[in-house]
């Protein structure tokens, strides 16, 4: 790569890292600051407690009622101390959460992305270019794009990378991206939230289960007023005894009447409890991300839409769910014994709180899941976004609905690093011109091919593409290019690629607007029948008109530029040979490829020639 141009992609990587990096620089003091007031609250705290034993020992000669007022104001010192250190606490997590996304953000513009979640339970058995394309697993599209937190955001993103949006979602796409990319602080304030308690699945069916169940308590209409009444009575009796209005008898009898209550209402109460007790943590999560997206202003019709379900009425959803966590918490007591006994006869505790969830989840039935959707929607477009904000040289591709053209400008790889990467261009006018690449081996044609077919399915996704200009058409890539065979199928890989090729051929002669993307087809039999398929399948692309590119090492596949003088763009990657060492420059040239390497690589390792 000539050193300017080199230099040139170094500087404009600068902007983000610098960002990052400076970052870190102020998380880093912050966190000092928070750490140093954790230490100060500790201390205010250890002299509020001696303030109280102090304050009771000079005020007791004084008075009791002096006493107990020093007592309460220093109580209440103490506990507003041990709120702001609560709080403080919060906020170091917080800012440690923080630490490690912009680590993590500099790692991967290094060209180290190996941290992010790798959407291996994404990976399709059977998918038109996934694997080819490495979209999913280590090393791929998806864990070099991902910063989704939740289950249900890693899934839309992938949903995003299996199959083309329409234009005018992937146009509505572009514009939320470009926004996103300029809010980097608030989606890391986001994704700090999502990890400190991971929203799962589990946790979204859990909560989907119970909200399809029919109410326990809520059916039996007198609760609404038993449940004020039958508390009433016992602390009544109570208060009678205290003024010796009732006997201790009748106190002990009342006492273990709403006892044996408590325990009967238990037995429904504790399944309900069991199902709703672990999601207390991811609600907490859900309510601070949504209440996040509810105090953000956005620009753009798709965030803006996306916002309007957490905002019903002027009422906001993030409240909502942090009521029912908030009551879950009350719930949890049923796990303290001490309280238990005492909250459940006097008050019915652990029933007031099942009546406020079935209350709670009264008219909510319609909109539950869509909160989790469109969490998880933000969640990929942020991913898309932070994307764009790491790579400003990269560029939105110009989706097009006719069919077939493609047509791009410094077009390279995005997992190849920057100071490596060699970008290259393509341009084919129309359907009726199939691209032929030859080229000698290890020259970039498979790069080649995968450069191209992932950035059209980033394309299609509505993300921005490596590239500097970029304009396809509406299609839907299909590709053969990494074929192995599977032996829990008994399927050869000469077989597994007929299976391929079958899918393509019935896509084309169904008239789909399909992009192929073919790398040495039929490698796994003779070299005849190799030609003679390879040759007779690129006719019949011809004749369908279908848009493909095919890499090939057969040159003879080269001079049907003769036969089809208008359908045919041949195009090569060559190398350069100087004393028996291979020199690449892995640029594409037009033309065939007339330098060969196979000869020289064997010598290399022994076999006489």
């Amino acid at each position: 790569m000539p050193l300017l141009l080199q230099t040139f992609k170094q500087n404009r990587l600068m902007e983000p890292m610098q960002f990052y990096q400076n970052r870190l620089e102020e998380l880093k003091a912050q966190l000092k600051k928070l750490h140093q007031r954790k230490s100060s609250f500790a201390w205010l705290r250890l002299g509020a407690i001696i303030a109280i034993f102090v304050g009771f020992y000079l005020l007791w000669s004084v008075g009791i009622v002096y006493v107990l007022i020093a007592t309460v104001l220093l109580l209440f010192i103490f506990t507003r101390l041990l709120l702001a250190d609560l709080k403080n606490q919060s906020q170091i997590e917080h800012t440690n959460r923080l630490i490690h996304i912009n680590e993590n953000e500099v790692k991967c513009l290094a060209g180290s992305y190996y941290d992010f979640d790798a959407g291996t339970e994404h990976i399709p058995k059977e998918h038109p270019y996934s694997n080819d394309l490495d979209i999913f697993g280590r090393a791929s599209i998806f864990q070099y794009i991902n910063r989704t937190t939740s289950e249900p955001g890693s899934k839309e993103l992938s949903e995003y990378l299996k199959s083309a949006a329409s234009i005018p979602v992937i146009k509505q796409r572009q514009k939320a991206i470009k926004e996103l990319s300029a809010k980097n602080l608030w989606i890391q304030d986001l994704q700090s939230f999502g990890k400190k308690n991971k929203i799962t699945f589990s946790t979204k069916n859990r909560l989907e289960h119970w909200m399809k169940e029919p109410p326990v308590f809520s059916k039996f209409k007198p609760w609404k007023w038993l449940r004020y009444l039958l508390p009433l009575i016992i602390l009544s009796i109570i208060g009678l005894y205290i003024f010796d209005l009732v006997s201790a008898t009748t106190l002990l009898l009342g006492l273990l009447i709403f006892l044996v209550i408590a325990y009967q209402l238990n037995k429904y109460i504790a399944p309900v409890h069991e199902q709703l007790s672990s999601v207390a943590k991811e609600l907490s999560t859900l309510s601070l991300s949504i209440s996040a997206i509810e105090n953000e202003k956005f620009e753009s019709p798709l965030l803006r839409e996306l916002q309007s379900v957490f905002i019903e009425k002027n009422k906001k959803v993030s409240d909502d769910i942090y009521k029912i966590k908030k009551i879950l918490d009350k719930l949890d007591t049923r796990y303290n014994l001490v309280l238990a006994l005492s909250l459940n006869p006097l008050l019915l505790w652990n029933l007031q709180q099942v009546l406020d969830l079935e209350k709670w989840k009264e008219n909510r039935q319609d909109n539950f899941n869509l909160w989790f959707e469109t969490l998880a929607s933000f969640e990929a477009l942020n991913s898309f976004g932070v994307l764009y904000f790491n790579q400003p040289q990269w560029g939105f591709p110009n989706v097009i609905p006719e069919y077939f053209s493609i047509e791009g400008k410094e077009i390279g790889h995005p997992l190849i690093p920057i100071d490596k990467r060699v970008d290259n261009f393509i341009d084919i006018p129309t359907n009726a011109e199939l691209m032929l690449v030859t080229g000698s081996n290890m020259a970039g044609k498979s790069t080649y091919l995968r450069s191209i077919g992932v950035n059209v399915v980033l394309a299609m996704a509505g993300a921005p593409v490596c590239a500097t200009e970029f304009k396809v058409s509406h299609v839907q890539v299909i590709s053969s290019m990494r074929i192995t065979d599977n032996l829990e199928e008994s399927t050869s890989t000469f077989y597994a690629e007929l299976k391929k090729l079958k899918i393509i051929i019935e896509k084309v002669n169904a008239g789909e607007k399909v992009f192929i993307l073919l790398d040495e087809i039929l490698r796994g039999t003779n070299s005849l029948d190799r030609h003679t398929g390879s040759k007779a399948l690129i006719k019949q692309l011809i004749k369908k008109k279908a848009a493909a590119i095919i890499a090939t090492h057969d040159l003879e596949l080269a001079n049907l530029k003769e036969e089809f003088p208008e359908n045919i763009l041949n195009y090569h990657f060559d190398v350069q040979v100087s004393n028996d060492e291979l020199y690449f420059d892995y640029l594409l040239k037009p033309g065939v490829c007339t330098s060969l390497n196979a000869s020289i690589l064997m010598k290399k390792i022994g076999i006489e020639l």
